[in-house]
């Protein structure tokens, strides 16, 4: 696959259709709002992020990039979303954050600027592209040998589409139906073999847990739904 056809256009479509409501938190996007403190807080605890660089793969509104450079991090936010990035730009004016923010795709990226990164994050965005390895292979180029790539994603299993398409889209109403595709889940095993295929050494494979009444995220041993994963590019 080609650094230009690693996208699906109706999925740029449909996020960009509703990113006016990126920093929203009462919005569709608020699991994403209830899970970055969780999220940011266990990156930082392995990346050490004050004074790190790092690129942030499908940043969208940014959410996550923000939540690192609040923490000293030097972040650079790529995303094929025209409109989200639109979003993310202007939120800075909000924030005071400064962060690099660029319509490219990562494995152009990769290409343009290889080992330039101390850490590379790519969070829920590999269940919503046609071709997860090439992302991944993308995320492994772009990281300096011994830098970390932190990812996430949902696990393909019956409970998972229980609750992340059929609780989530139409039953609670917390996200827009058609927000998931199950068929593109990864199991957390076939996320590892891809991450080892691309000269990655698996660290870790943990939990994230959403509880959409307290409204909080938590990292833990459950990798049921949503999880996340950390690798080490090897020298």
């Amino acid at each position: 696959m080609t650094t230009l056809t690693n996208a699906d256009q109706s999925e740029l479509d449909k996020f960009g259709d509703v990113a006016h409501h990126w920093w929203d938190p009462n919005s569709s996007f608020r699991p994403l709002h209830d899970i970055n403190p969780a999220r940011v807080a266990w990156i930082d605890a392995h990346a050490q992020l004050r004074g790190k660089r790092v690129i942030d793969i499908g940043c969208g509104g940014g959410l996550l990039s923000e939540g690192m450079a609040a923490l000293g991090a030097d972040v650079t936010g790529i995303d094929l979303s025209d409109k989200a990035l639109g979003v993310a730009r202007l939120h800075l004016y909000e924030s005071g954050h400064k962060i690099d923010y660029r319509l490219i795709a990562a494995e152009a990226m990769a290409d343009q600027a290889p080992g330039s990164f101390d850490h590379v994050t790519c969070l829920e965005m590999l269940e919503h592209v046609p071709d997860p390895a090439s992302t991944i292979a993308a995320c492994a180029k772009l990281v300096k040998p011994g830098g970390q790539v932190f990812l996430s994603t949902l696990n393909r299993n019956a409970k998972a589409y229980i609750v992340a398409v059929l609780g989530a889209e139409y039953m609670l109403n917390l996200l827009p139906r058609g927000t998931h595709e199950y068929t593109r889940f990864l199991k957390p095993a076939e996320l590892a073999r891809l991450c080892r295929q691309a000269g990655l050494d698996v660290l870790e494979i943990t939990g994230l847990r959403y509880n959409p009444f307290t409204r909080e995220g938590l990292v833990g041993a459950d990798t049921d739904i949503n999880y996340l994963l950390r690798a080490r590019r090897l020298a």
